[in-house]
């Protein structure tokens, strides 16, 4: 009886990992809102990819993996190949190191160097393989490595997203409304880090979103209706629905813009 509750313990710990993955936006997902906000592609903000040889560590080679994903999307998304070939091999290269090519088959990497010129096609291709190399690393007992690289592509979303703002709270209102909206997938992010504070570089890293976290307070979310959630197994992801108000100061607008650019320097450095 009691090795009956220990594995519907894990199995309910499995089901809840795969719903907060899930239900956090994915670098895809991210470059699609920030591109439907109607922001233009600037390369000057994307991470070198010469600096892919110097990540020496796990958690900075996880982190800018996260990183060059997000990358990867936007640049594939505003239709820039050679970009986006760039990132796939500085991406690829991390992967490597980091052991979770067995995620990935050859065939899937011809399948995104022939398909180069089909938007959608690349577009299910990054979106599938940064699932599956997430759900690889946790399925081998790595899933400290599967967070860092989740945070490394959700701080790049949002560090593209506040840049893009270039400061301004009324210069584009539908891209403040997606950072607003943030708020709610970084409660999600640190109820999953926290899961795995044993590991030192999530504890530490675990500090840094508790600070962001902070600024975050300061915005305001009202629900106006019910929350419905929306599953999508087959997609691998979770929909909120709901009305809601949302009120930013341009002091708080600030505070995040500047908080996050030093965040991701970090990563990136």
């Amino acid at each position: 009886m009691q090795s009956v509750t220990i594995d519907e313990q894990l199995l309910a710990d499995f089901n809840k990992s795969k719903l907060i993955f899930y239900s956090l936006p994915s670098p895809l997902e991210t470059a699609m809102l920030i591109k439907r906000a109607g922001a233009a592609f600037n390369p000057d903000l994307l991470n070198d990819v010469n600096a892919a040889s110097r990540y020496d560590t796990n958690a900075r080679m996880a982190l800018n993996l996260g990183i060059y994903s997000a990358d990867m999307s936007y640049s594939s998304l505003f239709d820039q190949t050679q970009s986006t070939l760039n990132f796939m091999g500085a991406a690829r290269q991390l992967a490597e190191r980091l052991g979770v090519m067995e995620a990935i088959d050859e065939g899937t990497i011809r399948r995104l160097e022939e398909n180069m010129n089909n938007r959608e096609v690349v577009m299910d291709i990054i979106s599938e393989t940064f699932m599956n190399s997430n759900a690889y690393l946790t399925e081998q007992d790595r899933p400290a490595i599967a967070v860092m690289v989740l945070l490394g592509g959700w701080v790049e979303g949002l560090y593209l997203a506040t840049q893009l703002t270039e400061g301004e709270l009324e210069g584009n209102p539908e891209l403040i409304d997606r950072i607003v909206y943030q708020k709610l997938s970084l409660l999600t992010l640190i109820n999953l880090m926290e899961t795995h504070s044993s590991n030192e570089d999530i504890a530490r890293l675990l500090v840094d979103m508790q600070a962001l976290m902070a600024i975050y307070d300061e915005v305001k979310i009202i629900t106006t209706a019910d929350v419905e959630a929306e599953t999508h197994p087959e997609e691998r992801m979770t929909i909120l629905r709901s009305q809601a108000e949302t009120f930013i100061s341009q002091e708080t607008l600030n505070k995040l813009v500047s908080h996050v650019a030093a965040l991701r320097a970090g990563f990136v450095s």
